[in-house]
């Protein structure tokens, strides 16, 4: 009884139906050949599960929370912050495929590299960077959001299934990385939208494109 009395009215709390978070995307050769790489992993191994589709590959910076509707007031102020970001460009690249273990279910297959390569360095040195400029910014919900990334895996996610993959080498995938993005993902519809994006080009003199 003392339960129930607890946990009444909690089924009426809304759904989050939106999601925000800062990437970093493939560019479109990088892209081809990363649909290449899952294409021979599917085959391979015999998965069945869809790969996540090319305009949604992607590395995760910081993910943002999870919104009842798309708060423009925060989306505003993540803006001006990322506008504020003075960072040089460089090149990322990734070299072996595992999974991530979860407890159940479905289980990511994700691309990565080792963290003392040389890219994966680099793309770790501007998440720390964003996530100085974050600071002790508070989200919609009132909570620092810049915690959220201080456990930061980079990775781009290929596809989930329940079939392993042995962790293996596979040829280096790699881009060079001249912008970081805001996106926004409508939950449950496996769709995308850019709402920002900001150039790396630190260290350039005023006014150089």
């Amino acid at each position: 009884m003392t339960t129930q009395l607890m946990l009444e009215g909690f089924d009426h709390l809304p759904v989050p139906t939106d999601r925000l978070f800062f990437a970093i995307r493939p560019d479109e050769h990088a892209a081809t050949r990363i649909e290449a790489l899952v294409a021979r992993l599917r085959e391979g191994a015999g998965l069945t599960a869809r790969p996540i589709a090319r305009d949604r590959l992607h590395i995760t910076l910081f993910w943002l929370g999870d919104h009842v509707g798309l708060p423009q007031k925060f989306v505003d102020a993540l803006s001006v912050i990322a506008s504020s970001v003075d960072s040089v460009p460089f090149d990322v690249e990734f070299d072996r495929v595992e999974y991530f273990a979860r407890r159940a279910g479905k289980k990511p297959l994700v691309l990565r590299g080792a963290a003392s390569a040389q890219g994966v360095a680099a793309l770790a040195a501007f998440q720390r960077t964003l996530a100085a400029h974050l600071g002790g910014y508070r989200g919609a919900n009132g909570r620092p959001i810049a915690g959220r990334g201080t456990s930061f895996t980079p990775h781009v996610t290929l596809l989930y299934d329940s079939l392993p993959v042995q962790r293996q080498a596979v040829q280096t995938i790699g881009w060079p990385v001249r912008e970081f993005l805001l996106v926004h993902s409508v939950l449950g519809e496996s769709r995308h939208e850019v709402l920002g994006r900001w150039p790396l080009r630190g260290g350039e003199s005023d006014g150089v494109a």
